[in-house]
């Protein structure tokens, strides 16, 4: 079943509050010591796209979570491609287990973690998920923040009348995925102004390598498998 658009856009708001109410409102004093006006503030967009940003001038922190992020995290087969996934697996994050509910709170602890990062001046170009940013995230993790912003984002959801399923997701294996490609398909992926069409020239172990067609002739692009679909679906 497709999770609704409109539940997770509140599901995405919710995220938002439960990271000032949990996460930022346990580091904010200790970051305005040495940047006494800085902020945090939390958006939704309507892609998959979910990141921190900074803006230097005013000091703000800026985090968006995208609505169809929180659509993908709530099904085995888009689930299974997100960093969230490896992470919470290889890591041990919430005893290794993978469910609605603990993809979507460790997001949020992940998008902080870059935050803290950003602001310890250890984010660099080329260099985003390095071995500080994963120091910080362990931190978060070792000192019971991301099971606060757990308990604190399934309340909330309750409180709602949300659904954040926090069974124990089955994931598709890796070979399922690869098998459904082959060299010679024709693929598209992306969104809106971001869709691309493409050949598949190679089938990697999470990705397929993509040669562009038609306005992307030219580029190649490595493409997770839970984001193609064949060109005459």
């Amino acid at each position: 079943m497709t999770p609704d658009p409109k539940a997770s856009r509140a599901i995405a708001r919710l995220m938002c509050d439960t990271t000032r109410d949990t996460l930022w409102s346990s580091y904010r004093d200790r970051l305005r010591q040495t940047r006494p006006h800085a902020d945090l503030q939390c958006r939704t967009g309507s892609g998959r796209a979910t990141y921190h940003r900074y803006d230097h001038r005013h000091q703000i922190h800026l985090i968006t979570y995208g609505v169809r992020m929180v659509m993908a995290k709530q099904t085995p087969e888009t689930a299974a491609s997100w960093l969230s996934t490896r992470e919470i697996r290889s890591r041990g994050y919430f005893g290794g287990e993978i469910s609605v509910l603990n993809l979507l709170a460790h997001t949020c602890t992940h998008e902080f973690a870059h935050l803290l990062q950003q602001h310890a001046g250890k984010r660099y170009h080329g260099s985003v998920h390095n071995h500080h940013f994963y120091q910080l995230l362990d931190q978060l993790n070792d000192v019971g923040l991301a099971d606060r912003t757990r308990r604190h984002l399934a309340d909330l959801a309750r409180h709602h009348g949300l659904f954040l399923d926090d069974r124990t997701m089955a994931l598709p294996c890796q070979q399922q995925q690869a098998g459904q490609w082959q060299k010679g398909d024709q693929v598209r992926f992306g969104e809106g102004r971001a869709a691309r069409e493409g050949q598949v020239i190679k089938v990697n172990r999470r990705t397929c390598t993509v040669e562009g067609t038609g306005a992307s002739r030219g580029l190649r692009f490595r493409v997770p498998f839970v984001m193609l679909e064949a060109a005459d679906a």
